[in-house]
């Protein structure tokens, strides 16, 4: 299963949705990943794909520091799992690819 691409976020947190953006990229087996939102780009760490189950930890300082750790299954073009940080309760997340468009000759 490939999870390359660039995926479309929801998650729904006590104050409000956030829309990230995530661009993720497999190369020689390994994961790397970027999260785009709220005016920042930070790096996606301990990424971990086993099966169809995508884990992975990020760090963001808006609208508050927190870091977060997402858990999340990947059907096709759409994920659905859950984003946790520290002991707050989890927030619900979805998300879906982005396809890149076609180039015209």
């Amino acid at each position: 299963m490939s999870v390359d691409g660039t995926w479309n976020l929801s998650i729904s947190t006590p104050i409000g949705k956030i829309k990230p953006v995530v661009e993720l990229r497999e190369q020689d087996g390994t994961l790397t990943g970027v999260a785009s939102g709220a005016g920042e780009d930070v790096p996606l760490t301990d990424i971990s794909l086993d099966g169809d189950r995508l884990t992975w930890r990020q760090a963001i300082t808006k609208p508050m520091r927190l870091n977060l750790a997402f858990d999340v299954t990947v059907d096709g073009d759409t994920l659905r799992g859950t984003s946790k940080a520290g002991r707050l309760p989890s927030s619900t997340v979805t998300g879906e690819r982005r396809t890149a468009p076609e180039h015209q000759s």
